[in-house]
Order: C-alpha cells, then structure tokens, then sequence
C-alpha cells in the first residue's frame, strides 16, 4: 500500500543516444523526460461507499467520520491530481425523508466536488433509498444514471444496476437491496456502445458484477458476457460488499474497493488512484485499507 512518503527526484545525470552521439543529461532535462514519460498514463481518482449521513455510527460504519476521511483524499488526490473522479456508489446512506437525505448528498458533495472539476457518480441502492435517481442526479448536476465517455485514450462505461427484477427504478424504499438488475435495454445500450468504440475499455459499476451472492447483479452472467464478446474491456471497478477483493474472469478484471464509511478514526479509510498506460496497464494504488493491484494487458 502506498502509506509511505513520496520519492524524491534527485539532481542527476543521465546519458541517451542521439543521432548517434552520446548525450549527458542535467538534472533537470532528466526530470522533464521522466516528467514527460508520466504523460503516459491516465490518472483516476476512486473512493466508494461513503455511506455520509449525520448520525450516530452503526455497526462498523462511522458515518459522521467520512467528511474527514474523504479531506485525506482530497489531499493525496491534490499531490499528483487526476483527470477525472469517480464515486462507486453508496455515496450517502438512507434517511427517513427526502429533504433529510437531500441534505447529506448536498453536504458530501460541496467537499467532492472541490476535489476535481470532472466527476462522475455510480448510483449505489443507499443513494436511493429516499429519493428518487432524477432527485440524486439533479443534485449532483447530472443528467444520465448510465453512460459512457472517453479520456486519454480510454474509453470508459458507467453502470446503473439499481433495478428491481421487474424493470422498475430503485426508490422511495420501493426495493430490496439484495435485487439489482440491469435491465434489457439498459444491457442492449451497452452492447452497441461497445460496439462502436475502438478504444480500451473501463466499466464503473456499485453492485456486483463478478458474484452470484446478495451483492452480486442478478443478471451479471449475462451483462459478463456482453463484457466479454466485446473484446475490448480491461478491468471493472466496483464498490458494494465494503471489502477489498479482486477476480478474472475471461481476461477481464473485476476490482471490488473497499469502503470508506467502514472503522473509525482516519487510518480506517480507503481509496485510491488508478493509473492507466498506453500499453493497456493498469497500475491501482491504494491507500490505508485499499489494497494495491497492477495488471498487464
């Protein structure tokens, strides 16, 4: 894990070879070349599961703590900051009335979003408990529960798997947490999306999609599938079980992160920044729980 203090880069000398002539580097060209070497990879921000709510700690989850936990990210995060930020789900836990869980997504958010300018929100079933998605979505400023983008060569899909097995949306305590669905055309969206991009592909998802317990997509084998024909996905990111965990699956990665709501006091966080290269490598540093994992294409 990267608890440890940053490596410095020292004054040096460093010799190359061009146009046939062996050149001596200073220090500083060194440092603009492994500068520009950086370049290279893509940087993302993840944290999952904050689970913010004022009140009091239940269980293991200390909800009032996350504030304090997500300012340590934000500070790592401020060190070497990322192109984009990504909230797995569960970013807030329920309430017994909109206006109250309004109030926590508001409260987490106006510290979320000083972190990075771009931002994206996987929809967790404790983001909906109360509310309704086009509540949760109008407060974060979006406009869409599932999506896709690209980035840096990337090419990335966000998931919505809060549906009940009838097709209904998750809210207004209409659901059982241990029934998430994708439904049909939210799975025939993601086919043609990954039919029509060439790039490499990273999927954000909250439940599940590597189990076929209560936190796992009840329909994940067939969602997999799709994953899989496309031939093009590298790794899926997801939150919900809290715990660090990961497995491959036909060549495809499946990162389970755990949860920033769980322990108290500030060295029981976890979150992490992943790298992605040009190659397809996939470097995730994980701080405090959050375990560190690197997958060659």
């Amino acid at each position: 894990m990267h608890n440890q203090s940053e490596t410095l880069i020292r004054p040096s000398r460093r010799a190359f070879l061009q146009n046939g002539v062996l050149v001596l580097t200073s220090g500083a060209m060194t440092a603009s070349l492994l500068a520009e070497e950086k370049s290279k990879t893509l940087r993302i921000g993840l944290v999952t599961d904050l689970h913010y709510a004022d009140k009091p700690p239940a269980g293991s989850r200390h909800y009032r703590e996350t504030p304090d936990k997500l300012a340590e990210a934000a500070e790592r995060f401020s060190k070497e900051p990322p192109e984009f930020l990504v909230e797995l789900g569960d970013f807030i836990d329920a309430a017994d009335s909109v206006t109250t869980e309004l109030g926590y997504l508001k409260r987490i958010n106006r510290d979320f979003a000083t972190i990075c300018k771009q931002r994206h929100y996987v929809l967790g079933n404790h983001c909906v408990h109360t509310l309704l998605k086009p509540e949760f979505l109008d407060a974060v400023s979006r406009k869409q529960s599932y999506y896709s983008f690209d980035s840096g060569g990337f090419h990335f899909v966000v998931l919505d798997s809060c549906f009940r097995s009838d097709g209904k949306p998750y809210g207004r305590r209409n659901f059982q947490w241990t029934d998430p669905n994708i439904p049909a055309d939210e799975v025939d969206w993601l086919k043609s999306d990954l039919k029509t991009t060439s790039k490499p592909t990273v999927v954000f998802a909250h439940q599940r999609l590597d189990v076929a317990n209560s936190y796992g997509v009840k329909n994940a084998a067939d969602v997999r599938r799709v994953l899989q024909a496309s031939g093009k996905v590298l790794a899926v990111f997801q939150g919900h079980s809290h715990r660090n965990d990961h497995k491959e699956i036909a060549g495809i990665h499946y990162c389970t992160l755990v949860a920033m709501v769980e322990g108290t006091r500030i060295e029981s966080n976890g979150y992490s920044m992943m790298t992605l290269a040009d190659d397809g490598t996939i470097h995730v540093s994980g701080f405090r729980k959050q375990s560190d994992y690197t997958w060659k294409r």
